[in-house]
This record gives structure tokens, sequence and C-alpha cells, in this order.
């Protein structure tokens, strides 16, 4: 095994905090942590990362600090292939589920020292309805955080609860940055946190809309939950036992728009592409990348696979996954050249085979309702405006829809926020499941109205639903969808 020793370049202390991170799990710190990290090795500067979590894993900040904000990234190009980085950006954690430390973090994100505030809280973390992008105002969180905006228990909360601060004291305001995988995530996260402040002070928001800038960005890198095998396998490879130690692969990008009125780290020396706008890379990633994880979370569990390269071994859904990438999802990037696609989805194959990550299924399964509007509905569209096939990305959606179905039946909880309403809906009464599928879609919060009116859409999810139940070979609609050039039929 080849094993390459990276120790940190940085000494904290001569380095102040400079940004504030809400989300502080794994992908956090194997992403934008490392991109720090290098960039205060070669360029310093005051922008050491002061990182907290709203309302779960109180331990890790324990950890975190036991350890003195030092922990180790081990970066698998394959099983005998690879990278220990220490870690030393983060200069301080807090768990905003404790009132002391939730006012400790926004005295960080009200003081002049913070330019920028970034954000890893999942889609569902923005409250935003998947198919409008309007804040959810009737969200019990939300509620609460228009109620008692002094003591806010969402990102949203804590960033208006900040930026209040900062507008009564004269700072100026800093800037907003979402790191999670949602489409125009500036955008997104400028309609909420301005929603969230309208609803608290109009006035407030006006400050906001005038002074605060949401540049979006695109972050890819696989950085799995780890597992008690993951531990062992590390303690294994390198002889680590930390628990705050993070796993992923070797592959990493990070683009970022260019919008940072109050300043920003030189992120470019550590290989960051900083550019005019992001929503090429954003919708190819999205489409490509995390549309393949939502195919293999749903008909790879359906077949049998606990885990990414588990599933990859079999060729039938290698093919499967390379047919959706370039057959029905490179039409719709029409920003892109093709011999880029092309390059782009076989680079995707081979990450996804990496032995070495055993990302499981089950985790990427997580927030269906909140990532496939993005991942899939949007390119269906446009496949269909085309009257093209979408035979992979029908066969996916039967799919999720009858992992729902079973998991209600099982009463196994599916972890999304739409679940009780989804559990509703596929438990119901129905006379076929034609009707079934006609009122799955008919739940507005994930799919758009021009589905719900489709027939022939309808038509072909129920009879794909139908062979599901029957427990048809999966393999063998795969191979099939693999062969449908017109879902016109």
């Amino acid at each position: 095994m080849e094993i390459q020793q990276i120790p940190s370049a940085i000494n904290p202390d001569q380095h102040q905090v400079g940004l504030v991170h809400i989300g502080l799990g794994a992908f956090h710190r194997g992403h934008q942590a490392v991109y720090l990290e290098k960039t205060l090795a070669q360029h310093g500067g005051d922008w050491m990362i002061a990182s907290a979590n709203i309302r779960s894993n109180y331990q890790l900040v324990e950890q975190l600090e036991a350890a003195n904000y030092c922990y180790p990234v081990v970066e698998y190009t394959d099983s005998q292939h690879l990278v220990v980085r220490e870690i030393k950006a983060i200069k301080q954690a807090f768990f905003a589920g404790n009132q002391a430390e939730r006012q400790q973090l926004l005295a960080q994100m009200s003081a002049a020292s913070t330019k920028i505030v970034t954000l890893t809280v999942t889609e569902k973390g923005y409250y935003l309805s998947p198919s409008s992008g309007d804040l959810l105002l009737d969200n019990p969180a939300i509620v609460h955080d228009i109620e008692h905006p002094d003591a806010p228990k969402t990102a949203l909360g804590l960033i208006v609860n900040a930026l209040k601060q900062r507008c009564s004291q004269g700072t100026p305001a800093f800037t907003v940055l979402s790191c999670d995988n949602m489409p125009h995530n500036g955008i997104r996260t400028k309609n909420a946190v301005l929603g969230l402040a309208r609803a608290q002070d109009a006035s407030l928001a006006a400050w906001i809309e005038a002074q605060v800038a949401f540049p979006s960005s695109m972050v890819d890198r696989i950085v799995p939950a780890l597992s008690a095998d993951d531990l062992q396998r590390i303690e294994a490879d390198t002889g680590i036992t930390t628990p705050t130690v993070v796993k992923c692969e070797a592959f990493c990008q990070w683009v970022v728009e260019e919008n940072f009125p109050t300043g920003r780290p030189q992120w470019e020396c550590a290989g960051v592409q900083m550019v005019a706008d992001v929503s090429t890379y954003e919708t190819m990633k999205l489409r490509m990348l995390n549309g393949s994880h939502s195919l293999l979370a749903y008909l790879g569990q359906l077949a049998g696979y606990q885990s990414v390269a588990q599933a990859m071994q079999n060729n039938d859904i290698r093919k499967f996954l390379e047919h959706y990438m370039q057959q029905e999802v490179a039409p719709t990037l029409t920003a892109c050249k093709a011999e880029e696609l092309l390059s782009y989805s076989q680079q995707l194959l081979t990450r996804f085979a990496n032995d070495s990550l055993q990302h499981q299924l089950s985790q990427i399964a997580m927030d269906g309702s909140q990532k496939l509007p993005q991942r899939w509905l949007s390119g269906l569209i446009e496949q269909q405006q085309k009257q093209a096939s979408s035979a992979a990305t029908e066969l996916g959606i039967a799919g999720w829809l009858f992992y729902i179905q079973q998991a209600a039946l099982q009463k196994t909880p599916i972890n999304d926020p739409l679940e009780a309403e989804l559990f509703a809906l596929v438990l119901a009464q129905y006379s076929n499941s034609f009707e079934l599928i006609s009122e799955c879609l008919s739940q507005q919060d994930v799919f758009p109205p021009s589905m719900t009116t489709n027939s022939a859409l309808i038509t072909r999810l129920a009879a794909l639903f139908d062979a599901l139940q029957a427990k048809e070979d999966l393999l063998e609609m795969m191979r099939n969808a693999c062969k449908s050039t017109d879902n016109n039929h």
C-alpha cells in the first residue's frame, strides 16, 4: 500500500477567524476546510474557520475541541493508494443547540472580522419548497424563528439575527456562500434568507437585499458517512484511531462565483475555480453525478446492493448509468462540449467504482423529495419538451415511489421532511397504479404541474411501478431502459 503523509503547514495562532461555517459535518471537514488549509499554508491571511452544528452531533464539537481542532483527512484514490492530510484550518467549533454556545456563535458571526458565512446544511436546511423555491413559512422551525428571532433554531435564523446585529452596529454585511447541492444555490439561499427576514422585519430585509452578496458555488467530492467498518479499515490502513477522522475520495472540485464585496481567501492558489457563472458546472454535476447517485440509491437497493461500489460491480447497472448520463442528461447540457460531457461521465463511473469508499446507498437515499427536482425532474421536463427518451429517469421515479411504498408498509423511516405526506400518498386505497401515480405526481412540493397532466408519462410510470411490485427482473428493466429511444410510443 502506498501512503503519503501531508502534515499541516499552518500555525493556527498566527491566523484569526474570518469565516464562519454552519454544518460541521464530514463533508465540510473534507472539502472546504481542506481548501482553506491549503490556502492558509500558501497565502496566509486571517481566514481560519469557526464551524458550528445547529441541533445534532454535540459530541463531534467536543471531540474536535479535545483534539485542539486538528484532525486527519484520509483521501483514497483506491484501496491501495491514499493520502493522509492533517487539517488545522478550523480554529473553533460551536454547538448552537446550547444557548450559551449559540450566543457565542452569533457574536462571532456579527463580529466585523467575519467576512463570509458558508453553509452545508443539506437541501432541507433551507426550508424551501423543492418545486417552487419559496420559503416554507408554515414549517415549525421557521415559525419559531419568526416568533423568536433572538433565539434562532435554523441556519437561516442565525444568519438573519447576525445580519440584524451588524446592521444595527453599522458593521458591513458578511457574504453568504452556500456549499450545498442545489441549483443556483446562491439565489435560493438569498430567497430563503430574505423570506425569513421579511417575515420578521421589512426594513431589515431591505438592508439585506441591498447589502448582502449571495454567490453560488458548486462542490464536488464524495465524502461518505463513516461506519464502524470504515473506522476499522482506516485504523488497519493507517493506524489512525481518532474519532474525528474524515474519509473521502482523492478527487476534489470547488467552483465559486466571484462576488465577495468584503474580501475572500485566495482560494485560487489551492485550486478553487473562481468564475463569473457557476450554473454550467452545477447543472452538469447535479444531473450527472447526483442524479446517478439517486438512481443507485433507490434501484441499487432494490437490486440488493448496499453501497455504490458494490452496485458498480454489476455491469448492467454500470451500463444503465452510462446510458442515463450520455443519452438522457448530456442532451440537456447544451452549454457543455460533447467531449467534456463524455469525459466527465467516464470519470464518474470510475469514481463510483472506487472500492475504498463503500458509500452507503441508504445515506444517498435520504431527503429524496428535496433532491429529485433538481437531479432528475428538471432534465426530464427538458427531454419531454424535445419528445426525447427519459426511460432511465422514469425507472428511477417509479423506483423511488416503490421504495417509499415498501418503507411505508414496513414502517421504516426514510429520513425525508415529507415522509408523512409521502407515506400517506402511497398507502391510500387506489383502484389501480395509474391512480396511485397520478396522486403522487400531484404532490406539488416535489413534482412540477406539467408532469401531473401528462397521461402518457403516468401510464409508463404505472407500468414500471406494477413491474416492480410484481418483482420482475429489475436488471432486465434497466437493460430495456437503455434500449429505449422514444418515450412517446
